[in-house]
C-alpha cells in the first residue's frame, strides 16, 4: 500500500469478528484498509474480500515497523481473546506516536489497562450489544442507539394515543420530553417530522431524547 494510502487510511490489527466487521464495512465506505492477522486461515479468508491483508504478529513492534503502521493516521486493535496481545499490540502503537488507536475491550480492567497507556478509544463490544439489545427486547423499540450522556435515538412504533394525530396535536414534545424527528410510512421515502406530520398505527418514528424518557414513551397504551 503507497505511503500516501496509508496516511489516508486504517490499520485493523486483528480478524476476528470485530476486527473483520470493521474492516469490511470500512472497505465498503471506500477506506483505504490494511489488515493484519497472526492466522493464516483468518488471512486466508478474508484475502479474497479485502485488498491488503498481511499474515504478521503485531505484538513485535518490528513487525508494525515493516508494515508502515507509524504511517496510519488511524488503528483499530480488535485483538481480544488475549488481553496481553491486545495490550502488547497497543502498547506498540502507542510508541509510534502518531495512529489514533481505537482498541477492544472486554472487561472493564482490560478497558482500564488500554486507556492508561495511551489508546484514545477504548470499546466494548459485548457489552454494548447486550445493553442495545436489552432496550429492544424490554419494549416496542426496533432499532436503539445510545450516546455517552444518557441520550439515545430509536426507531419505533408509535404508541396507540398518538395515533391519528398531526404532532402537533399529540403534543409528544411538551407532553413526553422527546422529539420525533422523523417518520417513514409504508411504500414511502423517509420524511422530516413538522408539526403537520400525521401519525398511522403502521408507521415507524425516529425518535430522540433521554433514554429514560424514550422507554417511558414507548410503552405507552
Amino acid at each position: 500500500m503507497p505511503r500516501t494510502a496509508r496516511d489516508e487510511g486504517v490499520l485493523v490489527i486483528g480478524l476476528g469478528r470485530f476486527g473483520a466487521s470493521i474492516a469490511l464495512t470500512l472497505e465498503k465506505l471506500g477506506t483505504q484498509v490494511l489488515a493484519i492477522d497472526s492466522s493464516e486461515e483468518l488471512v486466508q479468508k478474508y484475502s479474497g474480500q479485502l485488498t491488503h491483508v498481511v499474515r504478521a504478529d503485531a505484538t513485535q513492534p518490528e513487525v508494525l515497523d515493516q508494515v508502515g503502521a507509524a504511517d496510519f493516521s488511524i488503528a483499530v486493535v480488535g485483538v481480544g481473546t488475549s488481553i496481553e496481545s491486545s495490550v502488547l499490540i497497543a502498547a506498540n502503537l502507542v510508541d509510534l506516536g502518531k495512529p489514533v488507536i481505537w482498541a477492544k475491550a472486554i472487561s472493564a480492567a482490560h478497558g482500564r489497562i488500554l486507556q492508561r497507556i495511551g489508546c484514545h478509544h477504548v470499546v466494548y463490544p459485548e457489552a454494548d450489544a447486550g445493553k442495545r439489545v436489552a432496550h429492544l427486547v424490554n419494549g416496542r423499540l426496533m432499532d436503539f442507539i445510545e450516546f455517552d450522556d444518557d441520550f439515545a435515538i430509536v426507531k419505533m412504533r408509535p404508541p396507540r394515543e398518538v395515533q391519528g394525530k398531526t404532532l402537533a396535536q399529540s403534543d409528544i414534545r411538551q407532553r413526553y420530553g422527546v422529539t420525533v424527528v422523523g417518520v417513514k410510512s409504508p411504500g414511502k421515502d423517509f420524511t422530516y417530522a413538522v408539526p403537520e406530520t400525521m401519525v398511522a398505527a403502521h408507521d415507524l418514528l425516529i425518535v430522540s431524547g433521554r433514554t429514560e424518557l424514550i422507554e417511558k414513551f414507548s410503552h405507552r397504551a
